[in-house]
């Protein structure tokens, strides 16, 4: 989703912008990793999740925050933003970008 409704004007999401496009809304796709937790309980590596944010993890750190334990466990089909990330050694730790409540 490149384009969004801001009252009665459409606003575009640039890939050049620096503010991450503005509203992520509706159903998204995420490929999900082998083996990942979070592919365990959805039981499929690929999956459709809702959103309603203007958040995203800056991929600039993806790097150092892997270096550190974090796996990027979920991302977009293009492979630029992160969906889910999860602890591998913790029991359950697992974090969305979408809602999963609403499914």
């Amino acid at each position: 989703m490149t384009e969004w409704l801001k009252g009665n004007m459409l606003e575009k999401r640039r890939e050049t912008g620096d503010l991450g496009g503005t509203m992520r809304l509706g159903a998204y796709q995420a490929d999900l990793a082998k083996g990942s937790k979070i592919a365990d309980i959805y039981g499929d590596m690929q999956i459709s999740e809702r959103h309603r944010h203007r958040y995203e993890v800056n991929i600039d750190y993806k790097q150092r925050l892997e270096d550190c334990g974090l796996v990027f466990a979920g991302m977009s089909p293009d492979g630029v933003l992160p969906e889910t990330v999860e602890y591998p050694d913790h029991p359950w730790f697992i974090g969305v970008q979408y809602h999963p409540e609403l499914k």
